[in-house]
């Protein structure tokens, strides 16, 4: 079985989601496509299981947070 999500993260500037991307594109792997689109940071996950899927989803957006957070301070 193949599972996917597709998330889509607004932001008010295309600025601050270049600097989101940059810093969480290292994380991405063979089973996670994040791209920008204006000011809009769309990522898609794919995974064999939905707890596997659950679980990168849930990784994926502690690393969001955590970027959120330092560009927020900068």
């Amino acid at each position: 079985m193949k599972v996917s999500c597709n998330l889509a993260i607004e932001y008010n500037s295309t600025e601050k989601a270049e600097k989101i991307l940059r810093s969480i594109k290292v994380d991405n792997f063979d089973f996670v496509t994040s791209k920008l689109n204006g000011n809009m940071l769309e990522t898609k996950i794919e995974s064999k299981s939905v707890s596997s899927l659950l679980h990168t989803l849930d990784d994926y957006l502690a690393c969001i947070s955590v970027a959120e957070k330092i560009v927020d301070k900068n």
